[in-house]
């Protein structure tokens, strides 16, 4: 990769193709390129861990260096997949060069006036490069050692022992680490780890697509997510089914307020509840569990009999609209009492 990033990659500001390379298999396993490339290519799904085989995306020029054993320009409507006839794309196939055998693909693509006979040339160049760096004693790891990959795209895998809790609760969702990093998560990944939190069991690639997505869902679209995610936590999301190792599971700030509920420590619970759970999330599921958290902890709050309890409860955006717990009140500290007053008419009592 140090190699043909300095060949071939662009990811400055102003940079327009998208270099990728692929296994044998037609699975994405790096990109570079500028950041508007890339939110392109994301739309397309053409990110790490996507098939982009004939298999599982149709014709493309991936697929056929693949089904060919050749390098290959596809332009516009010569894509199968109709969202993808504003790229052209140039692949070549990289093979072993002591048993021939296909070790994968190098593929440039980019908008159709970004591609021309030259990329093909360019690209069988570096396709020869990266063979002879295979083909030497070290495979080429010297090379890579002395150059930085600066742009690889692929996040160097952590132990599970590094990731410490979960951060779901609110608008930011981050990952915690032991040595006190703390790793922002986008809100399609931090609501499949809410999910995953929830349920020691684990998930399917199809349950996880039908909650998140509805019949829309892809089992395509989660696998992709998930290589993310474990590139970004290491292990400590295992599959087959989808769920968090043991000793992370639980392990979130929503977590701990339901933790905090069995054990009874009610006011613990509710000074850990600063927000809600995924709080910009539309996702059904997700709102189930949000609704779940709220009730949960509403319901403990009203059997408390403790009026600070309540007060806290209902000063919060999660309680303010709490009728059951103004009533609550109301019977501890009087009808006439201004806290309760004040509560009935924020609840819209």
């Amino acid at each position: 990769m140090p190699a043909l990033n300095d060949l071939l990659a662009d990811d400055s500001s102003s940079g327009r193709h998208l270099l990728v390379l692929t296994d044998a298999r037609g699975e994405i396993l790096w990109r570079v390129g500028s950041p508007e490339v890339l939110r392109r290519a994301d739309r397309l799904e053409f990110s790490e861990g996507a098939d982009w085989s004939e298999a599982g995306i149709g014709t493309n020029a991936i697929s056929e260096a693949l089904v060919t054993g050749r390098p290959v320009q596809l332009f516009s409507a010569e894509h199968l997949v109709r969202t993808h006839h504003e790229w052209a794309c140039t692949a070549a196939p990289i093979t072993d060069p002591a048993t021939g055998r296909l070790l994968g693909v190098l593929d440039v693509s980019g908008p159709l006036d970004t591609i021309s006979a030259d990329t093909l040339r360019m690209v069988r160049c570096a396709v020869r490069v990266a063979e002879s760096l295979l083909g030497t004693p070290d495979g080429g790891a010297a090379l890579g050692a002395s150059v930085p990959v600066r742009a690889s795209r692929r996040a160097a895998r952590r132990p599970v022992a590094a990731v410490e809790s979960l951060e779901l609760l609110g608008d930011k969702p981050a990952a915690v680490f032991r040595d006190g990093s703390r790793v922002p998560l986008t809100l399609r990944r931090a609501e499949i780890l809410s999910l995953l939190d929830s349920r020691s069991q684990g998930w399917s690639a199809e349950e996880l697509a039908y909650e998140l997505y509805g019949d829309a869902g892809t089992t395509a679209a989660i696998r992709t997510e998930m290589f993310r995610v474990r590139s970004m936590l290491g292990e400590a999301v295992e599959s087959n089914p989808y769920r968090l190792v043991a000793g992370l599971a639980g392990s979130s700030d929503s977590g701990r307020v339901l933790r905090l509920l069995r054990e009874g420590q009610v006011a613990d619970a509710l000074e850990s509840y600063r927000a809600p759970l995924l709080s910009r999330s539309g996702a059904l599921a997700v709102q189930l569990l949000r609704d779940q958290l709220d009730l949960a902890l509403g319901s403990a709050v009203r059997s408390s009999g403790d009026a600070g309890l309540l007060a806290r409860w209902l000063s919060t955006d999660m309680g303010a609209a709490d009728f059951e717990a103004v009533e609550a009140l109301g019977r501890l500290v009087g009808r006439g009492d201004a806290r309760y007053l004040a509560f009935r008419a924020s609840a819209g009592g």
